[in-house]
């Protein structure tokens, strides 16, 4: 039941709300600031809460069964500059969470519950925050607009049939964009041309509403053609073009358009981020290249001085000694770059993993503490604080760390885990097992959940209260197992 319910909702989530089709048909139409905005108006297809409820499945089933990287540097800086977007949307319903997928296709998603995801390879071909800030914009407009319940609508009254056929497409359409299409083709052709027709509004709406939330934002309006066009021009010739632009199709019209929208705002030169240089350094070197390559890119880029940022190649360089095991080369990269900048949240990330590879943990206390007093709760700080606690053999304050961090993000896998080993390595296994249901769960997986659970009961012994909040824990689960099948 559960499998058969996961299935639909990928097919739903990636499928409806990123407007796939395979028609890349020209939208005409003479005033572009016509469009309704008409995604706000209450959709009997799904409530807000019922939307919240299968987005958070969605979520769980996507960390179980797709590359989506748990990365709290690369999640810090994507989750904010996401909210810097988010607090200039109209019509936001719930929190937004952005996550990364490791894939090398240029595509960005969203789905139910205000989660967007962005693949690595779009981040490498984004020329600058703006860009990649655009992308952003545009499918936050997607789950404002609620292009989900509008589109299930438009294919209920169309035909039952057709959205079954949608739903068939499931995780196919997550692995191979091109048989995901395939698969929605197979209805009627009155339910196709409704597609092709809905998905054109969709985009235009989202172009507009994401172009605007852009510059209200302080960011480059024109950054959206700009990255049309860049991604046009280069797959022009090719005859099977990426992700993004599948489920995003370019036409002529589409980026002369954005082009024009653009126009309607002042236009900023930004200067270079540096924060972005360094997450998209950080990218290639960990994600993208393989490790020997890492390293002859990089060190090429230092010695050329061809990036944008010499920090960036620096940084990219040291961690690219780091996967190689050359840690006393990363060591002294980073301590020049730290010298400059002593709180940046990618230098700290990198020299603490540099210590503890050292076998030198308490240094990485030494250095991460006058920050994480400031900042407990931030998630670099905090997990990396915990994961050198852990191996300076320190696990209570590992452990009052992470109890900490976990009150305001409950969901965050790492955290978890680290309080998972915390626990078995302090040979406190009722709470190990706890912690590793925990981790089951944030994947869908209440069965596995509710097993470590019931070991955890086993090794409770006499504590009737531990006992108590164990059996707890398990009605919940199975509660939220058993609300998802009467969705």
């Amino acid at each position: 039941m559960r499998k058969k319910f996961s299935a639909s909702l990928f097919a739903f989530s990636f499928l409806l709300t990123s407007s796939l089709t395979a028609v890349a048909q020209d939208a005409k139409y003479s005033n572009k600031n016509a469009l309704p905005e008409i995604g706000v108006v209450a959709s009997d297809a799904i409530s807000l809460d019922k939307e919240m409820i299968v987005g958070d499945a969605v979520m769980r089933q996507m960390r179980g069964q797709s590359p989506v990287i748990s990365d709290p540097v690369l999640d810090e800086y994507l989750q904010d500059l996401g909210n810097r977007l988010v607090v200039h949307a109209d019509n936001a319903k719930f929190p937004f969470e952005f996550f990364w997928v490791n894939n090398d296709a240029i595509n960005a998603f969203a789905f139910f519950g205000g989660h967007i995801g962005v693949h690595t390879g779009l981040m490498r071909r984004a020329e600058n925050e703006s860009e990649l800030a655009s992308v952003l914009a545009h499918e936050i407009s997607h789950v404002t607009q609620r292009h989900i319940a509008r589109r299930m609508q438009a294919q209920q009254r169309s035909s039952p049939l057709a959205l079954a056929s949608l739903i068939g497409g499931v995780l196919i359409a997550m692995a191979n964009p091109e048989a995901g299409i395939a698969a929605m083709q197979a209805g009627s052709a009155a339910s196709a041309q409704l597609q092709i027709d809905y998905t054109r509004t969709n985009e235009q709406e989202a172009d507009r509403i994401g172009i605007s939330m852009l510059a209200r934002a302080g960011f480059d309006p024109n950054a959206a053609a700009s990255f049309f066009s860049t991604m046009a021009e280069e797959y022009r010739m090719v005859s099977r073009p990426p992700a993004r632009l599948l489920t995003h199709p370019l036409t002529e019209t589409r980026i002369a358009d954005a082009r024009s929208r653009a126009g309607d705002y002042p236009r900023r030169y930004l200067p270079i981020n540096k924060r972005f240089e360094l997450a998209k350094a950080r990218i290639k070197a960990r994600y993208s290249f393989k490790a020997d390559y890492a390293v002859e890119y990089f060190e090429a880029a230092v010695q050329q001085d061809v990036q944008r940022s010499k920090e960036a190649s620096l940084y990219g360089l040291a961690l690219a000694y780091m996967r190689k095991e050359q840690t006393e080369k990363a060591k002294k990269i980073m301590d020049e770059l730290i010298a400059g900048d002593s709180s940046n949240l990618f230098y700290l990330d990198a020299l603490t993993d540099i210590y503890i590879s050292l076998g030198e943990p308490l240094k990485a206390v030494e250095l991460l503490s006058p920050h994480v007093t400031h900042n407990p709760r931030n998630q670099v700080l905090a997990l990396n604080q915990a994961n050198a606690y852990i191996s300076a053999q320190k696990y209570d304050d590992a452990i009052s760390l992470l109890k900490d961090f976990l009150l305001v993000k409950k969901d965050y896998q790492i955290a978890h885990q680290l309080m998972s080993e915390a626990y078995q390595k302090s040979k406190r296994f009722s709470q190990m097992h706890q912690s590793k249901a925990e981790v089951y769960a944030l994947y869908g997986a209440y069965n596995r959940a509710v097993d470590e659970l019931q070991y955890a009961y086993n090794f409770a012994g006499e504590d009737h209260l531990e006992k108590q909040r164990i059996r707890a824990r398990i009605k919940q689960f199975r509660d939220q197992e058993e609300r998802l099948e009467r969705l």
